[in-house]
C-alpha cells in the first residue's frame, strides 16, 4: 500500500510538469481552450455522453434517469438564487451594503488521504444554487447583481476528477448575473460587507483590511433561517421529487418484508431504489426499527433479525439537490397485523388524519399537537390502557408523554429539521419540550405531520413509579402491547392557502398496507 500511494504522489507531481503543461497552456490561450474543449466534447460523443454531461452535471440529464412531470419542471427551471437574495434583503430592510457567503470547504479526512465527504453550507446554497466546494458569492443589494465565485481549472485535477464546471458554464446553470472565478475575489471586495459569524475563512485577506469593511452579525443568519420557512415553487417541486422516489423505496421495503430476515437487508434495498433514481444521499440515516426496536426513537442500529417480531417501522428519506424527504411507515412482517397491533396502528392513523384536517396558515403548532394528545389519550380510554380518568385529567397531568415524549412534526427543507421553528428545548412543559415548531403555521411552509405511539420501557416505568401517573394506566392490560413495539406515521405536507398539500403519496391505511405487504 505504501509503494502504490507513492506512486500515485509521483504521478501526480509529475502530471503537472507533462501533461498539466499542455492543458495549463490551452486553458490560458482562448483558441487553444476552446480546441481542447472541442476535441475533448467530440471524444465524449463518440462514447455516446456528451461533454456537459461529464463535466457540468447538468440538471436535465440528471433527471432523466427518473422522469416524472415534477422532474421535468426542475429540469427546464433553475434554482431561484436571485429571489432569495431579495428576500433576504428585503428581511433585513437593507437598501444597500454587499452580502458576503462562502461555501463548504473540501476537507481530507484525519489521518487519511482521502477527502471527507462533502455536504454543502445550507445559507450559501440559498443563496446561489451551488453544490460546489470552495466558492464564495456577493450580492450587492443596492444594485441587484448577484456573483458566484467558482474555483479556477486546476491542471493538475483535471487528469483525476475531468474538467470542472468553467465560469461560463456557471453562469448558464446557476441564477447569478456572473460567474467570475475564485482569484477575482480579493479586488472585487469593496464597501460594506455583511457576513455570517464562523462562516468566514482565513483565506481572504480582503475582508481583514483595505476597501472592505466587514460586518460580522447574526442577522443575516436569522434572516435567511426566517426566508427559509416559505418555499417557492421550486423547492416545492425538489421536495416533492424527494418524496416520490422516497415513497417508491418505502412500497419496496413493504414487497420486500416478506422474503428477507434482516433489519439491514431491508436498508440495502431502500438504499438502492434512491440511487438508482439519482438521489446518492439520504437526509438523514435511515430507521429500520423491527419489534420492540421501533419503540426507540431514532434507532438506526439496523442490525438486528427479525425473528417473531410483529412489525417494523421504516423512517427513511433521501435528499435530492439538497432538499430533504421525511417519510415514516410501518407494516407487519409476516403481512396480518396482529389485533394489538391493528388497534395501536388504527389510533395513530387517526391522530395524523385529524391532525391533517386542522392545517391552515395561522393555527399555533401546539394547537394541533394539544389535540394528537387528546386523541391518544381517548383512544387509551377506549382500549383500556388508560382507566381513572377524563381526558382532561390525563392531559393535565401529562401521562400521555410516556407514550408520545416528541413533538408532531418540524420544518423541512434544505435540512430535515428546518429552520424557522422557534423551539423551546428548555420547556419545563413535558409535552412541549419537544416540539420544533412553536409557531402559528406559515403559508408556503413545508412540515412533518408524524404522531405516533411507543410502547418503550424504560421511558414507561418512571411513569408506572409515580402515584400521579399509574393511577391512570392499567398495567394488565399495558402488559398486552408490549410487543408492538412503536408505530409512527409521517408524511411531508405543504401549508397552501386554504389547508395543505400532501407531498407524500405511500400507502398507509391497514387494508392497503397488509395487501402491499403481501404482493396482492
Amino acid at each position: 500500500m505504501f509503494l502504490l500511494h507513492r506512486s500515485i504522489s509521483c504521478c501526480r507531481r509529475s502530471f503537472k510538469g507533462t501533461i498539466g503543461i499542455r492543458i495549463a497552456t490551452a486553458l490560458n490561450s482562448g483558441v487553444a481552450y476552446q480546441t481542447t474543449r472541442q476535441n475533448h466534447k467530440s471524444r465524449s460523443f463518440i462514447r455516446g455522453v456528451t461533454s456537459n454531461t461529464a463535466t457540468s452535471c447538468s440538471r436535465p440529464e440528471r433527471m432523466a434517469i427518473y422522469p416524472t412531470a415534477v422532474s421535468e419542471y426542475l429540469s427546464s427551471h433553475k434554482y431561484p438564487a436571485k429571489a432569495h437574495a431579495r428576500a433576504v434583503a428585503k428581511h433585513l430592510s437593507l437598501t444597500s451594503g454587499t452580502i458576503y457567503l462562502e461555501s463548504q470547504k473540501s476537507r481530507l479526512e484525519e489521518d487519511k488521504d482521502q477527502e471527507a465527504p462533502f455536504h454543502q453550507r445550507r445559507y450559501f446554497f440559498y443563496l446561489s444554487g451551488c453544490a460546489l466546494p470552495n466558492c464564495y458569492l456577493t450580492y450587492d443589494i443596492a444594485k441587484d447583481f448577484l456573483t458566484l465565485y467558482i474555483p479556477p481549472i486546476d491542471p493538475e485535477e483535471v487528469m483525476w476528477s475531468g474538467l470542472p464546471l468553467d465560469a461560463d458554464g456557471a453562469k448558464n446553470k446557476f441564477d447569478v448575473d456572473v460567474a467570475k472565478y475564485s482569484n477575482e475575489l480579493e479586488t472585487d471586495l469593496k464597501g460594506e460587507i455583511l457576513a455570517i459569524p464562523e462562516q468566514v475563512s482565513d483565506r481572504v485577506t480582503a475582508l481583514k483590511g483595505g476597501e472592505a469593511t466587514v460586518k460580522l452579525s447574526k442577522d443575516l443568519k436569522e434572516a435567511i433561517d426566517e426566508c427559509r420557512v416559505y418555499k417557492d415553487d421550486y423547492e416545492v417541486a425538489l421536495i416533492k421529487h424527494a418524496n416520490e422516489i422516497s415513497g417508491i423505496a418505502h412500497v419496496a421495503l413493504m414487497k420486500a418484508a416478506k422474503t428477507t430476515k434482516f433489519e439491514h437487508e431491508l436498508e440495502g434495498i431502500f438504499l438502492e431504489n434512491c440511487i438508482r433514481r439519482g438521489a446518492r444521499r439520504q437526509a438523514y440515516e435511515s430507521i429500520i426499527a423491527s419489534g420492540t426496536n421501533a419503540a426507540t426513537l431514532h434507532y438506526i442500529h439496523n442490525n438486528q433479525a427479525f425473528g417473531d417480531r410483529l412489525n417494523i417501522l421504516i423512517d427513511g428519506g433521501c435528499e435530492y439537490d439538497l432538499y430533504a424527504s421525511d417519510i415514516t411507515r410501518v407494516f407487519p412482517l409476516n403481512g396480518k397485523f396482529t389485533q394489538e397491533s391493528r388497534e395501536i396502528y388504527s389510533l395513530v392513523l387517526k391522530m395524523q388524519l385529524d391532525a391533517l384536517a386542522m392545517i391552515r396558515p395561522g393555527i399555533l403548532w401546539d394547537t394541533i399537537h394539544e389535540t394528537v394528545h387528546k386523541i391518544l389519550i381517548q383512544g387509551f380510554l377506549d382500549l383500556g390502557i388508560f382507566h381513572n380518568g377524563t381526558v382532561d385529567e390525563i392531559l393535565a397531568n401529562r401521562t400521555s408523554c410516556a407514550f408520545l415524549p416528541h413533538g408532531l412534526g418540524h420544518h423541512m427543507g434544505m435540512d430535515t429539521h428546518d429552520t424557522g421553528g422557534h423551539p423551546n428545548y428548555s420547556d419545563s412543559d413535558p409535552m412541549y419540550r419537544y416540539l420544533r415548531v412553536r409557531i402559528p403555521l406559515k403559508e408556503r411552509a413545508v412540515i412533518t405531520v408524524e404522531p405516533g405511539v411507543y410502547f418503550c420501557e424504560f421511558i414507561i416505568k418512571p411513569y408506572l413509579d409515580d402515584p400521579k401517573h399509574n393511577k391512570y394506566i392499567n398495567r394488565e392490560v399495558l402488559d398486552k402491547y408490549w410487543t408492538v413495539g412503536g408505530v409512527r406515521i409521517e408524511d411531508d405536507v405543504l401549508v397552501t392557502k386554504d389547508g395543505y398539500e400532501n407531498l407524500t403519496d405511500v400507502v398507509k391505511e391497514i387494508d392497503d398496507v397488509e395487501r402491499t405487504v403481501n404482493g396482492v
